[in-house]
């Protein structure tokens, strides 16, 4: 999440940290409403204007952390209802993933066009005459936009010489590449899951945390206590997410001492999924399809799915990063649990498929295992522990930044095949993603390797990551350098035969 949004924050790593505390201490969930308390003790509101509103917020955060429905204002009742469904050791998983809590909602004004008192009331008034609508007068102290007929064209913002006309928009709403935010009947917003594609960037930008995702860690950590085999696969981006002194041997001890029976790189699985998208993309552009996409991202995917159904044969068949890694774990032991902890919400829905969840048991963000480490009473930077990490490749670990997974592809092919010349085109956010697609349908990206990252600056951006970008990249080209091997061939690690 933005590091700005500190209290937001502390809430929600709050409410994962308590519910670790309540799997690891084997609390009884009946105990659940205490909880509440220990998150907002006392009678003064924090945030809002009421502690009790708080309180029920919180209620429902405590229950989509464990799992349970989103509940609606009207219908409210014991925190615990239902609890017994969630108390399990297993994946479970009821539709749909991302919640706008109702209550929490602060009901923002969708996308309007507003003059300022910045206004001049000029002589020239431009604003006036660019409007294709009429829908603006010059009155007594500067001009008024008639909201019934304007049409948020923009011309008017644009035409103003003191700049004083702004647009705003809700902020779920402004960063939600496929419009899925709508209104409900009070003016709230509410996701439309047909269109929703999990990528979470509305979860990260809503200033009142009204937003949620549901998590998986009490089951986790219920699997890891009965004594199965659980082992965790990192994604590359976890570098530089849990402070600038945990060194990323400490981070992989650390996941350990929480109870986790090994941890591996799902950077080797990128090196899988390099491999894959290199061959396929030999063998089948320009001959086959005019273009390739890659395969990593599943909030792009779904994208693609959904928008632009006569393309989904062009993105690749290449299995994720994730899926190869937990196929990897599962043939050394059949026995075993696997848990992908990444920067990624739709990381969730993924695993749930016919194709992943064979290979995937559970699926945490970078965020959620901070709130174990945490319930766990776990301290990075003060863990002695010598060695390295050494499961995958440069460029696997490159894959965390936008760019890295095209240009580990383009690297392998030019590796296999030489004379074969790939040109990469990159996109970073959904809205993006759809210009891309759109040129590409146009027949102008012909014979192209496209990546699509539903996030901005790739899986670094995640909506379940903790640090800016900009410092994990700094850390991520240290650790790619560290690497023995600088692509999939190099990697003693794996067989590709």
């Amino acid at each position: 999440m933005k590091e700005t949004y500190f209290d937001i924050n502390n809430i929600r790593l709050k409410v994962f940290s308590e519910i670790a505390k309540m799997a690891y201490s084997d609390t009884p969930l009946e105990e659940l409403g205490k909880a509440v308390y220990r998150i907002l003790p006392g009678e003064v509101a924090n945030y809002r204007d009421s502690i009790f509103l708080e309180r029920a917020i919180v209620s429902e955060r405590l229950r989509l952390g464990l799992g349970l429905k989103l509940r609606q204002a009207s219908d409210l009742g014991a925190i615990t209802d239902g609890i017994e469904s969630v108390d399990v050791d297993h994946r479970i998983f009821e539709e749909p993933l991302i919640n706008v809590i109702p209550f929490a909602c602060e009901s923002c004004p969708t996308k309007t066009y507003y003059v300022t008192n910045n206004c001049r009331r000029c002589l020239a008034h431009p604003c006036s005459h660019v409007c294709p609508k009429n829908a603006i007068t010059i009155e007594k102290n500067q001009a008024v936009i008639d909201e019934e007929k304007c049409i948020k064209c923009g011309k008017c913002k644009e035409a103003c010489p003191y700049n004083a006309i702004i647009m705003y928009d809700r902020p779920c709403a402004s960063v939600c590449g496929v419009k899925a935010i709508e209104t409900d009947y009070l003016g709230r917003a509410s996701i439309n899951q047909d269109k929703c594609v999990a990528c979470g960037r509305c979860i990260t930008e809503c200033p009142f945390g009204a937003i949620s995702d549901k998590s998986q860690i009490y089951q986790i950590i219920k699997a890891i206590k009965s004594g199965k085999n659980v082992y965790a696969e990192v994604a590359p981006s976890f570098i530089g997410q849990f402070g600038a002194l945990a060194s990323p041997i400490q981070i992989k001890e650390g996941i350990k001492r929480l109870g986790f029976k090994d941890v591996m790189e799902v950077g080797l699985g990128a090196d899988f999924t390099t491999m894959e998208e290199a061959l396929e993309y030999i063998e089948r552009v320009p001959e086959e399809i005019e273009f390739m996409g890659t395969s990593c991202c599943h909030s792009w995917y779904l994208m693609v799915k959904n928008e632009f159904p006569e393309l989904i044969g062009q993105i690749s068949d290449s299995s994720t990063p994730m899926t190869y890694t937990g196929r990897y774990i599962k043939e050394k032991d059949p026995e075993a649990l696997v848990v992908f902890i990444g920067p990624c919400i739709s990381k969730k829905l993924e695993g749930l498929t016919e194709k992943v969840k064979k290979h995937i048991d559970f699926v945490i963000t970078f965020e959620e295992l901070m709130g174990m480490f945490v319930g766990k009473g776990i301290e990075l930077s003060e863990i002695e522990v010598d060695g390295i990490i050494d499961d995958a490749s440069s460029s696997g670990r490159g894959y965390a930044q936008a760019g890295g997974v095209a240009q580990a592809v383009k690297d392998t092919i030019h590796e296999l095949n030489p004379s074969k010349n790939v040109e990469i085109v990159n996109a970073e956010t959904l809205e993006d993603c759809i210009k891309m697609l759109k040129i590409a349908k146009a027949g102008k990206y012909k014979g192209c390797l496209l990546e699509g990252m539903a996030c901005p600056n790739g899986c670094i951006g995640g909506a379940g990551t903790i640090a800016s970008p900009q410092r994990v990249r700094r850390e991520l080209a240290k650790f790619m350098k560290e690497s023995k091997s600088k692509l999939p061939l190099d990697n003693m690690n794996l067989d590709f035969e």
